[in-house]
């Protein structure tokens, strides 16, 4: 069985009513969302991969709150929740999971390959471990062009192994670029726990033989998120280089919606959700303050669902893509 996540010591809350409702509503939204997407993918409406993030909100929802405008975000292909926080229209994004046209990127790309130059959210990318070195480039280029925006490359604990990994992190710390790695460490990669996968468990000490700065965070904690995340953001943007964030975070499902995750017990997956689940979490802290009643947030669990089923109504009721389109959006080089 991998390593739960932390229960650490609750540090007093730094966070005003309006932040931790706003957190409260961003987290839920993704975890609403990912909902339908399972249930749309379980009556044949999303074809292909579907890899949900349900569980692990309170790490993009604490990132995102980190950033400014031009801050970039790129990500692997459990990207929904990513989408979403980015300010991602839900109705682009749940349409291109069903393959329509309204989609991000017009029905063709599906799941793992939808992108918005208007939100900086540069993919949703489907090979293990690529988006590594492709958000270092995004942090070349901001330190080429004198600007003091910082991008954030968010990978798995099962990429974390894959060299292309290492190669960025020595060029990221050799140039002093502005890139937060956020390695999103949900105990089990692919099926295989972290445990029987890494010989250093740590992931935050990846780059240590590269003087890279790194800590681990709860990543069910969507505050311990904030404070870490604006911590590593500031360390990147003020010149200092990059940062490693290992977030110890949790999936409700499996690897992908084909995965039955036979590989953990049923027991293990009910005591994280008992116990450290993000969005109760944050629940119970918002109500022992005072911040709003249970039907306060009731009420805000309803606009959430309606909005997650005006985007189903639409994915739905948007059209399929033209078979010309086929043929858009591809490069065909001549020969000379």
């Amino acid at each position: 069985m991998a390593t739960k996540p932390k229960s650490a010591k609750k540090a007093p809350i730094k966070a005003t009513k309006a932040e931790m409702l706003a957190f409260y509503r961003e987290m839920l939204l993704i975890r609403r969302f990912e909902e339908k997407a399972g249930q749309l993918y379980g009556m044949g409406k999303i074809a292909g991969f579907c890899h949900l993030y349900i569980g692990q909100e309170a790490v993009v929802t604490g990132m995102q709150a980190c950033l400014k405008e031009g801050d970039q975000v790129i990500t692997g292909y459990r990207d929904h929740g990513h989408m979403l926080a980015c300010g991602m229209d839900p109705n682009g994004v749940m349409a291109e999971l069903t393959g329509r046209v309204g989609g991000y990127s017009r029905g063709k790309g599906g799941s793992m390959h939808m992108f918005s130059k208007e939100k900086n959210f540069y993919g949703g990318h489907g090979i293990v471990g690529a988006q590594v070195p492709l958000g270092t480039g995004l942090a070349f280029a901001n330190k080429y062009r004198g600007n003091d925006n910082v991008s954030l490359a968010y990978f798995g604990d099962g990429a974390a192994n894959q060299g292309q990994v290492y190669e960025a992190f020595n060029m990221a710390s050799l140039w002093k670029l502005p890139v937060v790695y956020v390695i999103e460490n949900n105990m089990y990669a692919m099926g295989t726990s972290v445990e029987r996968h890494a010989s250093e468990t740590e992931l935050f000490k990846r780059g240590i033989s590269f003087e890279i700065e790194g800590e681990e965070v709860d990543g069910m904690d969507v505050l311990a998120v904030r404070e870490a995340g604006e911590k590593a953001v500031k360390h990147a943007r003020s010149g200092k280089g990059p940062y490693i964030l290992e977030m110890k975070t949790y999936r409700y499902r499996g690897h992908s919606m084909s995965d039955p995750a036979k590989y953990r017990k049923r027991e293990e997956v009910d005591d994280i959700r008992s116990h450290h689940d993000p969005i109760e979490g944050l629940k119970g802290q918002i109500l022992e303050l005072g911040h709003a009643t249970e039907d306060d947030l009731k009420k805000i669990d309803n606009e959430i669902k309606a909005i997650v089923k005006e985007a189903a109504d639409f994915s739905l009721e948007s059209p399929e893509p033209d078979p010309s389109e086929l043929w858009t959006d591809v490069l065909i080089e001549e020969a000379v």
